[in-house]
């Protein structure tokens, strides 16, 4: 089963999923979740999906596989930052350091790199039939829940404007659906320096076969110990084949113990 969770207080979160109601047959169930309908509906894979409601913002949903024991989670979901840029994005949750919102410290989220890549293609996909004026990105693993699951996030940003833009909200809908079809199997990477938004790893994602499961952006290679790189390496849901490091996006000071890192955890690595 394929969990999709928006937050009844994400404007964002409430106009993906009323794109899913309206337009992609969910049907009311007689389950109900903490007082909230559940919908759901027969995926193209077989697979069925729910789609519940919880009162709380979703990075603070780490007791949500406590009600359910889904194959993935897919978090609806707004995205703030402060440069305001329209931008459609993905990403897992999960904390490389201390958990500063939601979850639990240096633990992440299973990566589900093939679902995340698909809803990164379906995303492109519909900026460019829509004509949507948006950036489309991964994002890097931050904030929480830390979940023993996949999980992902797709999310609408970057400010109010665009959380209430329902052409938008349409796209990251069927990018929604687009990662919780998915059953293609790409070749995995685990993804290393740059910004937060690295465009780098994106337009590799786009061009190449090639999906990224967990990424660790310039700020946060040096709090990254060996234990929560080996969680990056095996908490992903395809075997994760070598590194790509962002190599200029990288500070010189953190470079070499990265690199013992790396070849402690036998993980070979590719400079970009």
């Amino acid at each position: 089963m394929i969990l999709l969770v928006a937050s009844k207080l994400d404007i964002a979160a409430v106009n993906i999923a009323a794109h899913l109601l309206t337009s992609y047959e969910f049907e009311e169930t007689a389950e109900t979740f903490r007082g909230n309908p559940v919908y759901a509906k027969r995926l193209n894979n077989g697979r069925e999906a729910k789609l519940v409601f919880i009162d709380e913002e979703s990075v603070n949903a780490q007791f949500i596989t406590e009600f359910f024991t889904p194959s993935l989670v897919i978090f609806l979901s707004k995205h703030k930052s402060k440069s305001g840029i329209p931008t459609l994005s993905v990403h897992t949750p999960g904390n490389l350091g201390e958990a500063a919102l939601g979850g639990i410290s240096k633990k992440v989220s299973i990566a589900p790199a093939s679902a995340m890549k698909e809803a990164l293609i379906e995303m492109l996909r519909c900026k460019d039939e829509m004509e949507l004026k948006y950036e489309v990105s991964y994002e890097c693993t931050h904030h929480g829940p830390s979940l023993d699951v996949p999980a992902m996030f797709v999310e609408l940003g970057s400010s109010l404007e665009q959380w209430r833009d329902v052409r938008a909200a349409e796209a990251v809908a069927r990018a929604s659906l687009a990662a919780a079809s998915a059953v293609r199997v790409y070749p995995t990477v685990l993804g290393i320096g740059g910004p937060h938004y690295n465009r780098k790893f994106t337009r590799m994602a786009v061009e190449t076969d090639i999906a990224f499961g967990h990424m660790i952006p310039k700020y946060a290679v040096n709090m990254v110990d060996i234990d929560v790189l080996r969680q990056c390496i095996e908490r992903t849901v395809e075997p994760v084949e070598r590194a790509i490091l962002d190599w200029k996006g990288i500070r010189g000071s953190d470079k070499a113990t990265l690199i013992d890192m790396l070849d402690e955890v036998g993980l070979e690595f590719e400079r970009v």
